[in-house]
């Protein structure tokens, strides 16, 4: 038989083209019509055609996130269905593969890609993106990796995956241990795989999750406020090792007093939070308050993971053990 592949189009740049009025990109391509420029893909599979939306990355919220793992979902459970791939807008593609990361238990491929350049300009790198993430979702090898991004001819782990560039078509990287393989002409090459995959089971989402910076000077009217306004977690971006300013730290403490979690990520572009130091505001110190450290995980993504673990109900036990113990 045939693989089959089923494909949701969400939009992004993709799915762009200039539109005249407005002399800027906007979504306009369906399905159907970016399918149809790419050239030989019906050597590699038969398809079922999901147009699951049409937006920019910046439309596209929890929620509509949470839909599209549902109907991934629904399509994997289909025996005829090899893998499946997703268009998306690069800006928040990151968020909603590894939302689906932590939510889709599945062997089969599902495989994320977007394009950097949109379908009017010469240099429009969608047709051969979306061919190469064609390719891994009917590769065997692909099987178990958990949900990948594939884009400029990578495959990168959906938890590892961050866009590094605003416009550059290698933007997508693992910034700390690099690509899972490639996809080289007619072959998929995987090198290494994931030694570790969580599934937190989540029918919704807690959306009261707020992300703040920590800077130099910062105080803690952000986290005060944040907290006042209804806030039922925190993902606080600390400084290094994920450190925060001694001006921050008592809002740190007022929050995580009302049971609130927090979790400490740093801004820092590699590298994994750590209760290294021990002065005040530093890891340590933050620990022993009962905040939780986020790992490797940068600050969008431990958000999208602590939305799932309230929304599964789970306890601040259960949260560290997610966020420290991977």
């Amino acid at each position: 038989m045939r693989p089959q592949v089923a494909i949701f189009f969400t939009g992004g740049t993709i799915s762009m083209r200039i539109d005249a009025a407005t002399g800027g990109a906007i979504p306009a391509l369906s399905g159907e019509e970016i399918l149809g420029l790419v050239p030989g893909i019906d050597d590699l599979a038969d398809f079922e055609v999901v147009n699951f939306g049409l937006w920019p990355g910046p439309h596209v919220t929890p929620e509509r996130m949470m839909d599209l793992a549902q109907a991934v979902r629904d399509q994997l459970a289909d025996e005829r269905i090899t893998g499946a791939v997703i268009t998306h807008g690069t800006d928040t593609l990151e968020e909603t593969a590894c939302l689906l990361d932590l939510t889709i238990r599945s062997d089969k491929p599902v495989v994320f890609v977007g394009a950097m350049r949109n379908s009017s300009e010469l240099s429009w790198d969608g047709p051969g993106n979306l061919r190469s993430a064609i390719r891994v979702a009917v590769a065997p090898e692909a099987c178990a990796l958990g949900v990948l991004v594939v884009l400029n001819e990578q495959l990168i782990a959906a938890a590892e995956a961050v866009k590094t560039h605003t416009e550059s078509t290698d933007t997508f990287q693992s910034r700390d241990f690099g690509p899972l393989g490639i996809v080289d002409k007619d072959r998929v090459i995987v090198t290494r795989r994931p030694v570790f995959r969580e599934f937190i089971p989540a029918a919704r989402v807690e959306e009261r999750v707020d992300i703040i910076k920590i800077y130099a000077g910062a105080d803690g009217r952000f986290i005060d406020h944040a907290v006042a306004d209804g806030a039922k977690g925190l993902v606080i971006e600390g400084l290094g090792r994920g450190n925060v300013t001694t001006a921050a730290l008592p809002a740190i403490g007022r929050a995580i007093e009302r049971g609130i979690p927090v979790i400490i990520s740093t801004r820092c572009p590699r590298g994994r939070v750590l209760d290294t130091y021990a002065y005040e505001g530093a890891g340590r110190q933050l620990r022993s308050m009962g905040a939780i450290l986020g790992g490797m995980m940068p600050a969008h993504k431990a958000r999208i993971r602590l939305m799932l673990a309230l929304g599964a109900g789970w306890n601040l036990q259960q949260i560290r053990r997610s966020f420290e113990d991977s």
